[in-house]
């Protein structure tokens, strides 16, 4: 089975949150691991990130869906 890796940039995370969540929630049987990364201090928490998504199966959908709001790159394996 096909592995792929997408990785998400979120320029304005606070923002588009929820419209995130609720594509990956669509394809959520198509998505093993996710993980969120943003620059955070202690008194600050930037409004920008990079979410990396593990997933497998037919996911032209998926990338499809998040190339329309979102800059993403994607690394594939067997």
């Amino acid at each position: 089975m096909m592995t792929t890796i997408i990785g998400i940039s979120l320029e304005n995370r606070l923002e588009t949150a929820i419209d995130f969540q609720r594509i990956i929630t669509n394809f959520g049987c198509n998505i093993r691991t996710r993980l969120g990364l943003h620059p955070a201090m202690d008194d600050v928490c930037l409004n920008r990130g990079i979410v990396l998504l593990e997933v497998t199966g037919e996911i032209d959908a998926l990338k499809n869906e998040l190339s329309k709001h979102w800059q993403i790159q994607t690394m594939e394996f067997d």
